[in-house]
C-alpha cells in the first residue's frame, strides 16, 4: 500500500498532466479569470458585492470575446452567480426582463417584420441596388442612407430598428461572411454619424441641460450642426475605410448579380402606404419626446402594437411575436442587468471618483494634455459603464466641476465629453444598436470581430477628435 506522502506524489502528477493536457485556450481564459479575482480582491474601497458584481462583469467581457459560448448564456449565468453569492438580491434576475431595452427590443424586431412584410423594405433595398453593380457602391448607399437618419430620428435603436429590414433584404445579395460584415458596418455607422446633431443621441440633451444648470452656458443646434456634421462625416468615412481594410473578405466578388428595378418604379401598395403612415407617426413620436414625456421605449411598443392591430395593421400578432429574437432580448435582459449592478453596488462612482482625482493633477496641463486625458476618460468609459445615458449622468456634473476647478471653458468641456461618450464599438453590450444586430440569427456578427476594429478606431477616434480640436473647431469658435 502506498504512503501517505507517494499518494499526495501521485495525486500531484495527475493534476499536473491534466493542466498540460488541457488546451491553451481554456489555459488561458482560466489565468485571465484568476488575475482578475486578484485585482478585485485587492481592490480596498470597494464592498463585498461590489467585488462579486465587477468579478462577474469582467468575467462577461472576457467570455463573451474568447469563447463561443451563448453570449446569452453568459450573461444569465453570471448573474445567477452573483445572486448565489449573496451579492444581489434574485430580484436582479426577475427585473431584468422589466428593462426599458428589452421592451424597445421588442418592439424593433416587430416593427422591423411589417416594414419588410409591407414591401417597403424590399422598395428601399433595390432602390440602393438599383443605383449602382459593385458591392462597395452599395455599402456607400446604404451608409449614407444611416447617416441622414441621424438628423431626423433622435435615437440610435431607433435607426438601428428601423434599419433592420433593410440590412436583410440588401444581404441577400452578399456572401455569409461579407453579411456578418454588414452586420457591424450598420450599427457603427449609425454610431459614428450621432455626433452630427444635437438630437443624435439622448445623452446630447443630458449633458446640454447639466451645462445650462450647473454653468449657465449652452450649445445651440445650429453650432452644435457646424461643429458636429464635418467630424461625423470624417470619421464615419474612416470607420466604413477600417472596416473595409481590416474585416471585408479578401477576394470577394465585387459585383452584384443583375439587379430587376420593376419594383421600385411600381405605385405603392396599401401596406406600404400604410406603413409610411405609422412610420411617420413613430418618428414624430420620437423627435417630440421632450414635449409629450412618453418614453422612445413605450412610443416603439405603442407602433409595434400598431403594426399588430387586428383588420388594420400589416401583420398579425402571431406574425410578430415569431418575429422577435427571444434569444437576444434574454442576453440583452442579463447583459444589461450586469450592467446595472455596477451602479448599484458603486463601482461606478468609485471609477468616477478615481478618473476625477486624476483629472485634478491637470490644473496647470498644456491644452493638449487636458483634451487628451477627457478623451481617453470618456471614449473608454463604454468598457465599464454600459448606458449611454449613464455615461452622460455620472461623467458630465464631476467633468463640468473639472472645468470650473482648473478654469477652463465648460462648454469645450462638455462637448468633447460627450462626443467622446458616443465611442462605444468594442463590445456588443455598450449600446443597444449593436445589442440589435447581435445574435439576432438571419445575420449577426462575432464579437471579436469588434474589439479587432475598435483596436484600430479608437485611438483613431481619439486623434480625430484632438485633430478636429486645434483646427476646424478652434478656427470656428471653440477654446478652452
Amino acid at each position: 500500500m502506498p504512503s501517505k506522502v507517494e499518494r499526495n506524489k501521485q495525486k500531484q502528477n495527475r493534476l499536473k498532466t491534466k493542466i498540460q493536457s488541457m488546451p491553451r485556450k481554456t489555459a488561458i481564459i482560466i489565468s485571465i479569470h484568476i488575475l482578475i479575482l486578484i485585482a478585485v480582491i485587492f481592490i480596498q474601497d470597494l464592498d463585498y458585492s461590489a467585488k462579486v458584481s465587477l468579478f462577474a462583469f469582467l468575467s462577461a467581457m472576457t467570455l463573451w470575446v474568447t469563447t463561443k459560448f451563448s453570449a446569452g448564456w453568459v450573461a444569465m449565468a453570471l448573474i445567477a452567480f452573483i445572486i448565489l453569492m449573496n451579492a444581489a438580491e434574485p430580484d436582479l434576475l426577475y427585473n431584468s426582463l422589466s428593462e426599458k431595452v428589452v421592451w424597445l427590443m421588442i418592439g424593433a424586431f416587430i416593427i422591423g417584420e411589417a416594414v419588410k412584410k409591407s414591401g417597403l423594405a424590399e422598395r428601399l433595398t433595390l432602390f440602393i441596388l438599383s443605383k449602382s453593380n459593385k458591392k462597395e457602391n452599395v455599402v456607400l448607399g446604404l451608409s449614407s442612407v444611416l447617416f441622414a437618419s441621424a438628423f431626423f430620428i433622435p435615437s440610435t435603436s431607433g435607426r438601428a430598428a428601423l434599419s433592420m429590414p433593410i440590412i436583410k433584404q440588401i444581404s441577400e445579395k452578399f456572401s455569409s461572411k461579407e453579411q456578418s460584415i454588414l452586420a457591424i458596418i450598420a450599427p457603427v455607422i449609425i454610431l459614428m454619424s450621432t455626433s452630427a446633431t444635437l438630437i443624435g443621441a439622448g445623452s446630447h440633451l443630458i449633458g446640454i441641460g447639466f451645462l445650462e444648470s450647473t454653468a449657465g452656458e449652452s450649445i445651440s443646434y445650429i453650432q452644435w450642426l457646424i461643429w458636429g456634421v464635418p467630424f461625423a462625416l470624417v470619421v464615419t468615412l474612416l470607420s466604413l475605410i477600417v472596416i473595409k481594410w481590416t474585416l471585408w473578405p479578401r477576394g470577394s466578388v465585387e459585383k452584384l448579380e443583375s439587379i430587376e428595378t420593376i419594383p421600385v418604379t411600381k405605385p405603392f401598395g396599401k401596406d406600404e402606404k400604410k406603413t409610411m403612415v405609422l412610420i411617420l407617426f413613430l418618428i414624430i413620436g420620437w423627435m417630440t419626446e421632450s414635449l409629450h414625456g412618453l418614453d422612445i421605449e413605450l412610443i416603439t411598443v405603442i407602433g409595434a402594437i400598431l403594426f399588430m392591430m387586428p383588420n388594420f395593421g400589416i401583420i398579425s400578432w402571431k406574425q410578430g411575436m415569431n418575429a422577435v429574437s427571444w434569444n437576444l432580448v434574454m442576453f440583452v435582459a442579463a447583459a444589461t442587468a450586469l450592467g446595472k449592478v455596477l451602479v448599484d453596488t458603486g463601482i461606478v462612482e468609485w471609477i468616477e471618483s478615481e478618473m476625477i482625482s486624476v483629472l485634478h493633477l491637470f490644473v496647470v496641463a498644456p491644452d493638449w494634455l487636458i483634451v487628451l486625458m477627457i478623451l481617453t476618460i470618456t471614449v473608454t468609459s463604454h468598457l465599464y459603464i454600459t448606458s449611454h445615458t449613464t455615461r452622460a449622468i455620472v461623467f458630465i456634473p464631476g467633468l463640468i466641476l473639472f472645468s470650473e476647478l482648473i478654469g477652463v471653458n465648460p462648454s469645450t468641456v462638455v462637448f468633447l465629453s460627450l462626443i467622446g461618450m458616443n465611442y462605444c464599438v468594442t463590445v456588443p453590450v455598450s449600446s443597444k444598436a449593436l445589442l440589435l444586430f447581435y445574435e439576432e440569427g438571419d445575420i449577426s456578427y462575432d464579437a471579436r470581430n469588434l474589439v479587432k476594429l475598435s483596436a484600430i478606431l479608437m485611438p483613431l477616434y481619439i486623434f480625430i477628435i484632438m485633430l478636429f480640436y486645434f483646427t476646424f473647431w478652434q478656427w470656428t469658435g471653440m477654446h478652452l
